[in-house]
């Protein structure tokens, strides 16, 4: 499957497991990146000295390519940034922030950076400040999302007509008919982020894992808009955010029903009741926790039977 991403990453598939925060460690990343795509950690949710602990760990458990996650609203980027030139991580995927900060100091050191977009306006402006890849995320994708709720099957083809360098597709892809729709609207690769959350190496709580399982259609809201968009399991935690928003709560008042430290109460704690419970809507579709590799294996044999359909005299018109 050699195309433009899996070239540019040294990689076997186009599948590129997504840098969550409280989900994806060294353990995750290795997995996948062995399994023949590409592991990400997610540095957002580490301490320096954490994020070091797991690149060496990684570095030990596969001879293959993986990449760390690194947001630009992380208050001590420049110690991460440090920790991955360091150890030589070999790509980077940036979100959440101006790719112009890092970018070419990134590459300066020969790492490929990647930067994580949720609209075709700044597709471009990465493009302009040198990136090597774009991730167009939808509205369906879990964790952060855009403003604007432009959904993958819009946001893919839009971003790449205008694009030069590869493009991933991200939001709402968990299976191989979904990751070949993705090929199909004009992406070199896919960023799976859910599915993985629902794997025997990710480091989500236990509970969180089932709860992901569990999710059928509609359980999840984009929400809090006002400060930085996000996906949840409609929980009882949502529950409070939804009371918020009908009572008329400013900014200021939701800011302060969602505090400290949510995220790591729900996702790696495993807080059902009190914890913010980030993922997307493909949850709706995931019954089972599985190892990483089969997940991969999973996916690629789906693609591969709904690639050999597509060719098949029902689609010849």
């Amino acid at each position: 499957m050699e195309n433009r991403i899996t070239s540019l990453f040294n990689i076997d598939y186009p599948i590129i497991q997504a840098g969550m925060i409280w989900c994806s460690g060294w353990e995750l990343a290795s997995a996948v990146s062995n399994a023949g795509g590409l592991g990400i950690i997610g540095s957002g949710s580490m301490y320096p000295e954490v994020l070091d602990e797991h690149v060496q760990k990684c570095k030990v458990a596969t001879d293959k390519p993986f990449a760390v996650n690194l947001p630009m609203l992380y208050p001590d980027i420049d110690k991460h940034i440090e920790t991955i030139i360091k150890h030589k991580v070999p790509i980077v995927f940036t979100s959440a922030g101006n790719p112009k900060t890092w970018t070419q100091h990134l590459k300066d050191h020969g790492i490929t950076v990647v930067h994580v977009v949720s609209s075709l306006k700044f597709a471009l402006k990465a493009q302009a400040a040198g990136v090597d890849a774009i991730v167009a995320e939808g509205f369906e994708a879990g964790g952060h999302n855009g403003r604007d709720e432009t959904t993958t099957l819009c946001l893919i083809p839009m971003v790449a007509k205008e694009l030069n360098i590869p493009l991933i597709a991200a939001g709402g892809i968990g299976t191989g008919r979904t990751m070949l729709a993705a090929m199909n609207l004009g992406a070199d690769a896919v960023q799976i982020g859910s599915r993985f959350v629902a794997s025997l190496e990710s480091s989500a709580h236990e509970n969180f894992k089932k709860t992901v399982v569990e999710a059928k259609e509609g359980d999840t809201q984009l929400t809090l808009k006002e400060l930085t968009p996000v996906r949840l399991i409609k929980n009882p935690f949502y529950k409070q955010v939804h009371d918020a928003y009908e009572s008329g709560a400013s900014p200021e008042e939701l800011k302060e029903l969602l505090g400290r430290g949510r995220a790591k109460k729900g996702m790696f704690e495993g807080d059902l009741t009190e914890g913010e419970l980030e993922i997307g809507q493909i949850s709706g579709m995931i019954d089972q926790i599985l190892p990483a590799k089969e997940i991969v294996a999973e996916i690629l044999s789906e693609y591969s039977s709904a690639l050999q359909e597509q060719s098949s005299p029902k689609f010849n018109f």
